[in-house]
């Protein structure tokens, strides 16, 4: 009983549901040909039936799935993380010593709160709730897990608006602390410097969305906020570099997003990216001297993972799936990059799953 049960319950997971009609008459052919009694197959039946409907309804077989996915899909050799928790699972960022990963756990779907903050052992696979308490806690890929301090940044929705917090490697829910608190302006996508006493965030006026401005605050509050890029020109998602020298951000180049460096004064505004395709979601290497982001460059239906060096020039694939990849990751030791993906488009999709893929041979 229970080798038909894995049978047909693999078969849904794995072919979809019209596929596994055609197994279940497979297992009715394999039992009246080895002469099982009728009445036994009239109670394997509805067993059949029940274990096809339940793994149908659990899983599906829609594209958009999550689940869905496989290493079969894809024309790389990313792996899966293997994370229990359901959900959208987005924004990986490698804990310091490379044996974890934090990310962003969505529960209504892509990029739909509430959102809690999860961390999982890659050694074991262990799961902890870090962040929970109904808001959407977010984490941004790259710089928010510091070495340093071992403290881990991030922002959350929670009352009056959108503001950063902060919370021990190995705290629990209720333990994180608000750092920022403005009464006129929301803060989002934090990173720390390397010395964890800063951090680096997108700032908005309240209620108004495109005028993303890249600030820079104190954690101890001893100096004021201080912006270094102005509204007009809509800058998000900045992150620092290892060396503490520079900040990369996206902003909205008349239209599309490019990734851009400065220092940490706000001078020296460089724009890294180049050509069609809007380039987002970007984090350093470990050694500063390239970038890593998602894109749809090159034509692509959907955005894959890109390598450009800090200076500039000619990007390297690095993820090769006709899906979404975005929202990557580097590891401290320079040889793996996280990210989120899923099948199609991501805000159609029932959410993104963690995946980690090799750094290709970089010149």
């Amino acid at each position: 009983m229970k080798f038909l049960f894995n049978l047909v319950r693999n078969a849904v997971l794995r072919w979809g549901t019209l596929r596994c009609l055609y197994c279940i008459h497979m297992v009715f052919v394999r039992l009246t040909a080895g002469g099982e009694s009728m009445k036994f197959v009239y109670r394997v039946v509805p067993l059949l039936l029940l274990v096809l409907f339940a793994a149908a309804s659990g899983c599906g077989d829609s594209p958009e799935d999550p689940g869905s996915q496989s290493e079969e899909d894809r024309q790389d050799e990313a792996i899966p993380v293997n994370i229990s928790e359901n959900g959208s699972l987005q924004n990986p960022a490698w804990s310091p010593d490379g044996g974890s990963l934090l990310f962003t756990r969505f529960t209504a779907g892509y990029n739909s709160e509430p959102a809690d903050l999860f961390v999982i052992d890659l050694g074991d696979n262990s799961l902890r709730t870090l962040v929970s308490d109904g808001s959407g806690n977010i984490s941004l890929p790259g710089s928010v897990w510091n070495g340093v301090s071992g403290q881990i940044v991030f922002a959350s929705t929670r009352d009056p608006h959108d503001e950063i917090y902060m919370i021990g490697e190995n705290g629990v829910p209720g333990d994180e602390v608000k750092i920022t608190g403005r009464a006129d302006k929301v803060a989002y996508e934090p990173s720390f410097s390397p010395d964890g006493q800063w951090i680096v965030f997108e700032s908005h006026v309240l209620d108004v969305e495109n005028d993303g401005v890249i600030t820079i605050y104190k954690v101890d509050g001893s100096e004021p906020f201080t912006a270094l890029t102005d509204a007009s020109d809509d800058c998000r998602q900045p992150n620092w570099s290892p060396s503490g020298d520079l900040i990369l951000y996206q902003r909205d180049t008349e239209g599309q997003w490019d990734i851009w460096v400065m220092n940490t004064d706000g001078s020296g505004q460089t724009k890294v990216t180049d050509g069609a395709g809007d380039k987002t979601d970007a984090s350093f290497s470990p050694d500063g001297q390239w970038i890593v982001y998602s894109s749809d460059e090159g034509g692509l239906d959907s955005a894959n993972l890109f390598i450009v060096p800090v200076a500039g020039g000619t990007s390297t694939r690095v993820s090769y799936f006709s899906g979404y990849d975005g929202a990557p990751s580097w590891s401290p030791d320079g040889n793996r990059i996280a990210f989120e993906s899923c099948p199609g488009a991501p805000d159609e999709s029932a959410g993104t799953s963690i995946w980690i893929v090799d750094v290709p041979e970089l010149q």
